[in-house]
């Protein structure tokens, strides 16, 4: 099937409620113009300068989500465009983000990625963290980011149930923490499911969900 073909099926089984990001990071923007064509506005990307030569090249109506972890000295490569940051994972970063954005008189929206899985290799936040970030008082200084959600990656593991727990668990922290909206958080995304679980994770109450190989084909 092609590119559009993918994309179009995969919208099909996606409530109003739920982002589609494209994962296009390894391919061509041949294969991203194809996803464009047919309607696709939200790509993410893991390299930053992979991410701005694609920016330079492509239609200026894209919402670029940056899905990889994100070193602090590396910010400012992509403080001028990127309209979301998937893996934020402390304060300092945050601070960095902020500053960047600033020097652009604009502000750049992040998920706070929180550590929901069995495995120690993924990045992210406990629930104390969370909590200390949000409720800090350097954090509700800033004025050039927004705190638009949580992320979170499931264990890699082919036990439905499992990951089915780590995604509601999630969903149940999003939900917890909804009183601290302010004018920095706005708090309404919660992205979570890849191309292996995004079913699962809709169910479990996904607002974004990053697929990359059911579109473009394994990298």
């Amino acid at each position: 099937m092609s590119v559009a073909e993918n994309i179009n099926k995969i919208k099909a089984q996606l409530p109003a409620t739920v982002t589609l990001v494209a994962v296009s990071k390894t391919k061509p923007v041949n294969d991203l113009m194809q996803a464009y064509n047919a309607g696709q506005r939200v790509f993410g990307e893991n390299k930053i300068q992979e991410m701005t030569d694609k920016w330079s090249q492509m239609p200026k109506d894209i919402q670029w989500h940056m899905i990889g972890h994100v070193q602090t000295n590396k910010v400012k490569l992509m403080a001028e465009y990127v309209n979301l940051i998937h893996g934020v994972d402390s304060l300092k970063l945050l601070a960095e983000i902020n500053k960047q954005a600033k020097k652009y008189n604009r502000s750049v929206n992040c998920l706070l990625q929180l550590h929901i899985a069995a495995e120690e290799t993924k990045f992210g936040l406990d629930e104390v963290e969370l909590y200390q970030i949000l409720n800090s008082d350097e954090f509700k200084q800033m004025q050039n980011i927004n705190i638009s959600g949580l992320m979170g990656m499931a264990t890699f593991t082919s036990d439905q149930k499992q990951i089915a727990k780590e995604f509601s668990n999630l969903k149940a922290i999003f939900d917890k923490i909804q009183p601290l909206k302010s004018q920095n958080s706005t708090l309404d995304t919660l992205s979570m499911g890849m191309s292996g679980d995004y079913l699962l994770a809709i169910a479990c109450g996904s607002t974004m969900i990053r697929v990359g190989s059911s579109i473009f084909g394994s990298r």
